[in-house]
């Protein structure tokens, strides 16, 4: 008996098929083998079509069946992660009537600071332990202003992984998780957020039913089944946002478990049972995959936008043949890259800087010391400094972390980072066997009730390695980091 789980990123769609028994991934795929196409019309912002993300959905679950010995026959259930914070808006037919705006789109965070006031700081706080911000609704607002005649044409408007869940099952709805995250879940009354809908002017009619996170949310239809090459009516059993279903594979379930990840952008991602809020809105609470009211789990995130984005462009500008290389290379150059150093903040507004847009840049610069090599090192250190500086701010909330768990990818398949984050943040970090797609097949399969609990679910879960802080790196780094905390301070009041 196998499980699928599909993880939908703004770069690729990832799709992996679990054998629930061994606990052990039978075979992965993705789809494109280039990033996905980001359309930026205005500088800050970032739409996809999101027919791109079924397309290569069905490419990445038509790949990882036939590349395998994997009968669709024994596929079981399907679990979805995916990219949070995104607006897709569907009319009556389930057609887009436009791009999704997606989470590292900066265009509405004037339309989040109207709708925080209208609505009352103080309520929002306490009811959604966030400012609308820059998510989903504060998107939507942005729509009904600028395009009411897309507006008029909304019947639904859906989170990424709802959109793929209504292409696999032909229904539309939700879960508290994903409304958490579009910032529409009141903690309080334990529902929708009435009140901020009415503040920002939004029909309550336009948010979907709710299915739980874990559980029957549909069923594969004729139609997908047909796209798919699988069998008509295999379940859909979970569906989280890819941070929580990030946390959830990697067993982080209770309060002080803390998870991280390091693709397009880098989170990290901790788990309390007490209702935190950051009145800065520098980090932001939702509702983790186990959350209830009886047993609340509240996971308090932290993002820094351009992390993996940062070394994919410098690997693009540098022509430098893949990630491996460049993990080597950067291995040659002492911790501190002699000087050189990198702002990582060149993907859109950063939350944990108040919504700036500071660029990203290199500083230091030497032509006669300087290679290829420094750069690399460079921007994988200053993705590290910038991890830390993130972490100094979840420490000013009480959740200081001293060991942080990730996946065996992205990033931390590099030394330099991993140590570097390690030794200047001085936390321990585990990784495993593990990733997104993989997490949501494991997740389906609990969803489904095939796992009798979550020591079941996770029984078979590896950790590969440990890396404990170095305090001779640490030394080294110490200098680098003030130099480069001062730059960004510099420029964060210059915006």
């Amino acid at each position: 008996m196998y499980t699928l789980g599909i993880d939908l990123g703004s770069s690729s769609v990832k799709v992996s098929v679990l054998d629930v028994d061994s606990g052990k991934c039978l075979g992965s795929a993705y789809s494109p083998e280039q990033a996905m196409a980001i359309i930026a019309p205005k500088a800050g912002w970032a739409e996809q079509d999101p027919t791109t993300w079924w397309e290569n959905t069905k490419l990445a679950i038509l790949k990882v069946l036939s590349a395998g010995n994997i009968s669709a026959r024994d596929i079981s259930a399907v679990g979805i992660a995916y990219q949070m914070h995104g607006l897709v808006a569907v009319d009556k037919n389930h057609l887009p009537v436009r791009p999704s705006i997606i989470w590292c789109d900066s265009r509405a965070i004037e339309t989040g600071d109207r709708i925080f006031s209208v609505a009352g700081k103080d309520k929002c706080m306490s009811h959604l332990l966030n400012s609308p911000a820059n998510f989903t609704l504060s998107k939507l607002l942005w729509v009904k202003e600028h395009e009411p005649e897309i507006y008029e044409k909304i019947h639904k408007i859906m989170l990424p992984g709802d959109y793929l869940a209504m292409r696999l099952t032909g229904e539309i709805n939700t879960t508290a998780s994903g409304l958490s995250e579009a910032i529409l879940w009141d903690f309080k009354a334990g529902g929708i957020a009435g009140f901020v809908l009415e503040a920002a002017g939004i029909e309550k009619s336009l948010i979907p039913e709710l299915v739980p996170t874990f559980g029957i949310q549909g069923y594969l239809s004729k139609e997908a089944a047909f796209e798919l090459a699988l069998p008509e009516g295999i379940p859909l059993t979970y569906r989280a946002g890819d941070q929580p279903n990030n946390a959830f594979s990697l067993n982080v379930l209770n309060p002080g478990e803390i998870a991280a990840t390091a693709g397009t952008s880098g989170v990290v991602y901790g788990v309390t049972d007490e209702i935190i809020s950051d009145p800065y809105s520098r980090v932001n609470t939702f509702a983790h995959v186990n959350h209830s009211v009886v047993d609340p789990r509240f996971g308090v995130l932290l993002c820094i936008n351009g992390t993996g984005i940062s070394n994919s462009w410098i690997r693009k500008i540098t022509g430098a043949a893949d990630f491996e290389f460049m993990n080597k290379k950067a291995l040659e150059v002492l911790p501190g890259s002699e000087g050189l150093l990198f702002l990582p903040f060149g993907n859109g507004a950063e939350r944990m800087l108040n919504n700036r847009q500071l660029g990203s840049s290199f500083f230091n610069i030497d032509f006669n010391t300087h290679r290829s090599e420094h750069l690399f090192r460079a921007v994988q250190e200053g993705v590290a400094f910038a991890f830390n500086y993130g972490i100094q701010i979840l420490a000013q909330m009480a959740m200081k972390p001293t060991l942080i768990r990730a996946g065996n990818a992205n990033m931390f398949l590099s030394k330099v980072f991993c140590n570097s984050l390690s030794a200047i943040s001085n936390t321990s970090i585990e990784l495993f066997n593990t990733d997104g797609s993989v997490g949501a097949a494991r997740a389906s399969a609990f969803g489904a009730g095939f796992y009798k609990d979550y020591s079941e679910c996770f029984k078979n879960l590896v950790r590969i390695s440990e890396v404990e802080p170095d305090p001779i790196i640490r030394e080294q780094l110490l200098n680098a980091y003030y130099n480069w905390e001062k730059i960004m301070l510099k420029q964060f009041l210059q915006r």
